[in-house]
């Protein structure tokens, strides 16, 4: 019963900006815990979020977990994104998919922002 992670950004005008998500995919999938790992934006850039879904669904995902890669549940990861989870459940019946929390307040981004200061005074 194969797990997909699809891993969802904003998406830029900006490829820098965007390859941090094809890069995050990369390390995702060396994991080896998913065996489908996906990328989509949700505005801007390709693939879309219908685009990423489906070819989670085309690899025979049996469930596809929609991580926003943002820091907060602002509009798209509550909005846009339950809309998506709400059309493809419905076109998929059989295909389980779950809106993963944003990155948010885990105590793990904490460390990270502390981090980042700590390294700005360099």
């Amino acid at each position: 019963m194969p797990v997909a992670a699809l891993l969802i950004a904003h998406g830029s005008r900006r490829a820098e900006a965007n390859a941090d998500l094809v890069q995050l995919a990369e390390i995702v999938r060396s994991k080896e815990i998913f065996p489908i790992v996906e990328i989509a934006y949700l505005d801007v850039v390709q693939p879309d979020v219908p685009a990423g879904i489906r070819r989670c669904v085309t690899q025979r995902a049996t469930e596809v977990r929609m991580l926003p890669y943002f820091l907060s549940a602002g509009a798209h990861v509550v909005d846009d994104l339950e809309h998506y989870r709400s059309q493809f459940a419905a076109e998929f019946p059989d295909v389980k998919f779950t809106i993963c929390p944003p990155l948010g307040l885990d105590p793990l981004m904490v460390e990270l922002v502390l981090k980042r200061l700590d390294k700005a005074s360099n």
